[in-house]
């Protein structure tokens, strides 16, 4: 039975941990998947990075359904941009921020390359918010947050703000 792990908050120095590749395919990757979508269903969240639950595997789960009964795995995930001029801005939130939303700019045609649970290889070129999500989730690997595009002035805020609401101080 899949457990809830917990979620690293911002400005935890283990989210900034850049994600290592995964080359073991087992029970053991899929217990974490399991538990990650667990996780993140249970936190109202779309997307969940292995870093953000202090995991430091190149491994994203999403669930973008109305229902939440459309789990995606991926594993190793990768992207190109197709068209770098065009963009797609949408107001994004993140687990590991809570209470912070920003509209950021993300390419909007990308081509997605990633290996399921099996390690087998698969390729799409998702649009909309799907495009977006996977870039937030493959920036956490790579220990890059939705704070790095906002001002210094503002991520200081929302970091103390955090650290305030978390008693962290």
């Amino acid at each position: 039975m899949a457990k809830k792990l917990n979620i690293l908050i911002f400005p935890d120095p283990r989210l900034r941990k850049i994600a290592r590749k995964v080359t073991k395919f087992d029970k053991c990757l899929e217990i974490l998947a399991e538990d990650m979508l667990k996780t993140m269903y249970e936190a109202n969240g779309i997307g969940l990075a292995a870093t953000q639950v202090d995991k430091h595997l190149r491994l994203v789960v999403m669930d973008l359904s109305e229902n939440r009964d459309e789990p995606r795995i991926f594993v190793n995930p990768e992207y190109e941009v197709l068209d770098g001029h065009k963009m797609f801005e949408f107001e994004e939130g993140c687990l590991s921020i809570p209470g912070f939303n920003e509209t950021i700019a993300r390419p909007d045609k990308i081509k997605l390359i990633w290996q399921n649970l099996k390690g087998e290889m698969m390729e799409d070129t998702p649009e909309g918010i799907l495009t977006v999500c996977i870039q937030h989730e493959i920036d956490h690997l790579n220990g890059k947050l939705m704070v790095d595009y906002v001002s210094i002035l503002k991520r200081d805020r929302i970091k103390n703000k955090l650290l305030k609401d978390f008693n962290r101080i």
